[in-house]
């Protein structure tokens, strides 16, 4: 009996060391030399794997950085152009200096302004919520207000107002990831430019029902009235699918089509006070 056990052992044991071995030689066989430069430059990134990049996490876009011929189209928003440049020079690259964006939200929906006309009682998931039905307003293209881009923030720059029901962004965490775009099922977060002051302005609305519905449903929908779009002089303001849509790049803040906004749809942030109007201004409008 002894003995049997004795030569199981041996025989398990003469078994695992033949594998043992047969696994080193494949191993050595199929070795991939790594460039030590991955490592340097996975440790000069911020760790935050939140996919910002395009890749699925830090290690995948050092090793795109290293393999790269240019840095044309590669960009990592949390580390920023600082730290970019540093990599650049580490690989003996140039760095493409990449224009700050920040994220805004494209709708004012709250509940004071978008009447509530059914109840979801459900999994507070605006993937779901979306899913299921309409929402619990008349508009289909506002805010649910379950939180899935504050979950979906990595840095803490997501919070859901109390009062509106809207998520707030703070642009001193924001570091454009895209996390919260992404998380957004009816892509009402979208990544500007961003401006000197942190100024914005924008169209804070996605509704793209045409003018009566959209007013009714919501009392600060774009209504597609065209009257932004006229009084715009650099060709910044667009309308398309009953939605108006002003470019960052070509606006110059002269807020021209705020005051000409009939239904306060856009968003005007970080400017100062308006000069008020004199006597003759008011007589010729």
């Amino acid at each position: 009996m002894s003995s049997t056990i004795i030569i199981t052992i041996i025989s398990l044991s003469l078994l695992a060391a033949a594998f043992a071995v047969i696994l080193y030689l494949v191993s050595q066989k199929f070795h991939v030399e790594e460039d030590p430069r991955i490592d340097e430059v996975q440790e000069a990134l911020p760790a935050a794997n939140c996919g910002g990049c395009g890749f699925a996490g830090c290690r995948n876009f050092a090793e795109a950085l290293v393999a790269a011929e240019t840095f044309e189209g590669l960009n990592c928003p949390v580390a920023g152009n600082e730290v970019m440049k540093s990599i650049a020079e580490m690989l003996g690259k140039t760095a493409i200096e990449a224009e700050p964006v920040v994220a805004v939200l494209l709708c004012k929906g709250s509940p004071d302004l978008r009447a509530k006309t059914t109840h979801y009682d459900g999994v507070e998931s605006c993937h779901i919520q979306h899913n299921l039905y309409l929402g619990e307003t008349n508009c289909s293209y506002g805010c649910l207000g379950n939180g899935d881009c504050v979950k979906a923030c990595k840095f803490g720059a997501i919070t859901m107002d109390s009062a509106t029901k809207l998520p707030v962004i703070s642009d001193d965490k924001c570091t454009a990831c895209s996390a919260c775009a992404k998380a957004c099922p009816r892509n009402l977060i979208e990544l500007r430019k961003k401006a000197k002051k942190d100024r914005k302005l924008y169209v804070a609305c996605s509704n793209r029902d045409k003018g009566a519905v959209a007013i009714k449903a919501c009392k600060v929908a774009c209504i597609a009235c065209n009257k932004c779009l006229k009084v715009c002089e650099f060709g910044a303001v667009t309308i398309e699918k009953n939605i108006a849509y002003i470019d960052a790049k070509k606006c110059t803040f002269c807020r021209k089509c705020v005051t000409e906004c009939s239904t306060n749809t856009i968003v005007e942030i970080n400017f100062p006070p308006r000069k008020p109007k004199t006597k003759d201004e008011v007589l010729t409008n």
